[in-house]
């Protein structure tokens, strides 16, 4: 039993110190991924192409809450049966409404996702062009990282490439 204990422990010591070697010879960096997609240019001209987007969108519904007002002034002021059919008018509209705001969320949801999933996309592969580009054995994110030296930050670095493009 104590020569196996005494095998396992040279064994992990051995390991150790092959993994500490090699770790000194490979080449690592890391990225801030958040920096980077916060300073691509193509994210900032994405966002501002949804600002927009949203923005006709509350014009569009504007108008359409306005149209609702005036059928509600207009039943207030007629007879009971023109009440009704004012009501089923008012009752459409409203639902129309509902529906257009449905479909205009799901519509920006999904542009807002596609066009992070996109430049996310683009950002990885300019990190792994860059990284076979200047013979990286790693490149991490610095949301995964506890600590790194900022001499093996290379975030500017490709967010320069990024914005070249």
């Amino acid at each position: 039993m104590k020569k196996v204990l005494a095998i396992l422990v040279i064994g992990v010591f051995l390991f150790g110190w092959l993994v500490c070697a090699y770790a000194k010879d490979a080449k690592m960096a890391y990225v801030d991924l958040d920096r980077v997609f916060e300073g691509y240019q193509k994210t900032k001209l994405a966002y501002k192409d949804l600002d927009n987007k949203l923005k006709n969108k509350e014009k569009k519904r504007k108008k359409m809450v306005d149209g609702i007002r005036r059928l509600k002034d207009e039943f207030e002021l007629l007879s009971d049966k023109g009440k009704e059919e004012k009501q089923m008018a008012i009752d459409d509209r409203i639902s129309s409404l509902n529906e257009f705001d449905r479909k205009a969320k799901d519509e920006f949801k999904k542009e807002r996702i596609n066009a992070i999933r996109d430049i996310s996309n683009e950002i990885d592969i300019v990190i792994q062009g860059h990284g076979k580009k200047n013979d990286y054995d790693y490149i991490f994110s610095s949301r995964s990282l506890v600590f790194g030296r900022d001499a093996h930050d290379i975030t500017k670095e490709i967010l320069k490439i990024l914005n070249k493009k």
